[in-house]
């Protein structure tokens, strides 16, 4: 293990971190609220203080490989949920540690699940801070960190493949910093467009900047204790336009930019997402009909939910809960579904769902005929072994984590349906669940021990699992 190199990077994360703590510093001043500015000055002084001592050590070597890039990225997300944690302790939001921990990771992680019963009351500044930790953690802090570091030396992909979410990781142009670059273009320019629709619909700008970090980041805080059940038709339509779009492969708004119609529209994954939404919101539009005043109604709110649980954003524009069996058990699919590979949501991503049907298919066909060579193939690509390799693995690990973490929060004797879907909604990045995690309720009855357990599963679902397990192996931090 290089550990000056993973310092270095530390502190560059710190030095980020300061810099954007002045964000919600400056929301804090516009709106006079002088206590939590000060709060958020004092955090990002510590922060920048922090980056400064650990970027004093200076390592021999600049090469990192697949080691460091797990270990930096796992403690450089536990590093900065601390960090991000000190406003809500510090100004009150928040008393309890643990709870202040769980809602920093569920907001980097972009999960959206929290333990606040209310959130009208909350200051300004700390309901910009809780926004945009989802927009910080949509793409990634790393992802952010290499498209402004000239890093030099070594394979710096390791950093993108051990934080980016999805099977694989590709280099959209040659240099790694450029295709970061690339990345947050895109994610900026969706964010701006969604931002300037929504004051077209009449939302007030304070309210248009935290919708849009949360869409953007497919996170799923909001700044209503109803979330958007009260906004305005208009507004909803909005926002399930962009989180679906948010859930599309990243990769496919590069080659439309690059003006290679055929290549984006030929995307396998792309196509199923598309598919796995039209299926699943005219079976809940008409399961759900007789609820509402007309199909335009019932089809707006099923679009909004299949948009918002599918893409693991976890906004609600009412309370699903209370649906018909078929549609919940439908959400609850969507839960593990997930988004594209690539793209800013959770869950377990469409191509992996598309690679595990495609080897089950290889399977029986050369169980029938064990002569005929039958490879897997997306895209029209051969998928090669280490590809499929990696993605049944992650689903065995995926397994195991979900069923020992639904047997810890057993512990706390809620039912059953209860901490099956908070283990669903945490591990997947989704945010609300069903029973008592429902969209109208939130995770604040369960013990700090469950909390703990939940903030790993935020952790691990949103760095695809292997870093967090990783950062636990012995092997990990031995020097060479």
């Amino acid at each position: 293990m290089n550990y000056a190199i993973v310092l270095r990077l530390l502190s560059y994360i710190l030095y980020c971190e300061a810099a954007l703590l002045l964000l919600p510093a400056m929301a804090s001043l516009i709106y006079g609220e002088w206590m939590v500015l000060g709060v958020f000055l004092f955090t990002a002084a510590l922060s920048a203080v922090a980056g400064a001592l650990l970027h004093r050590i200076k390592p021999k070597s600049q090469i990192f490989y697949m080691r460091e890039g797990f270990a930096t990225t796992a403690l450089c997300w536990l590093l900065i949920s601390v960090v991000g944690a000190v406003p809500f302790v510090l100004t009150g939001s928040i008393p309890n540690p643990v709870d202040a921990m769980f809602e920093t990771v569920s907001g980097f992680t972009t999960t959206g699940a929290s333990i606040l019963p209310a959130v009208e009351d909350l200051p300004r500044g700390i309901l910009f801070w809780r926004s945009f930790t989802h927009w910080i953690g949509g793409m990634g802090v790393l992802v952010f960190l290499l498209s402004l570091l000239p890093l030099t030396g070594g394979s710096h992909v390791n950093l993108m493949k051990a934080e980016s979410p999805g099977p694989q990781v590709d280099k959209l142009v040659p240099k790694v910093q450029s295709t970061a670059k690339i990345l947050y273009g895109i994610y900026f320019g969706l964010t701006v467009i969604e931002f300037v629709f929504l004051l077209f619909g009449g939302m007030p700008v304070f309210e248009s900047l935290l919708t849009s970090f949360g869409t953007a980041g497919t996170g799923g805080f909001g700044f209503r204790n109803d979330s958007f059940a009260s906004m305005s038709p208009y507004v909803q339509w909005v926002v399930t336009i962009f989180m679906i779009l948010f859930g599309v492969n990243f990769n496919a708004y590069f080659l439309l930019l690059m003006r290679r119609f055929r290549r984006a529209a030929a995307s396998e994954e792309v196509r199923a997402y598309f598919v796995i939404i039209g299926v699943a919101v005219v079976i809940i539009t008409a399961n759900i009909y007789s609820m509402y005043n007309g199909l335009g109604e019932a089809l707006r709110h099923a679009a909004f939910q299949v948009g918002s649980i599918i893409t693991t954003t976890g906004f609600s524009s009412c309370d699903f809960d209370l649906w018909p069996t078929l549609s919940k058990e439908i959400l609850v699919m969507l839960m593990f579904v997930g988004a594209c590979a690539g793209s800013t949501g959770g869950g377990m991503k469409v191509s992996r769902l598309l690679l595990m049907g495609k080897t089950v298919g290889k399977e029986l066909k050369q169980a029938l005929h064990p002569q005929v060579v039958a490879p897997v193939r997306m895209d029209g690509k051969v998928v090669n072994h280490e590809t499929i390799r990696a993605t049944n693995v992650y689903v065995a690990a995926y397994i195991f984590i979900f069923a020992a973490s639904f047997f810890l929060i057993s512990l706390d004797d809620f039912d059953m349906v209860t901490n099956f879907t908070a283990i669903a909604a945490t591990l997947n990045n989704i945010g609300p669940g069903l029973a008592q995690v429902g969209p109208m309720m939130n995770f604040g009855s369960y013990s700090n021990p469950a909390k703990l357990v939940m903030i790993f599963d935020m952790l691990a679902g949103r760095l695809e699992i292997f870093p967090m397990l990783v950062f636990f192996m012995p092997d990990t931090w031995r020097r060479f």
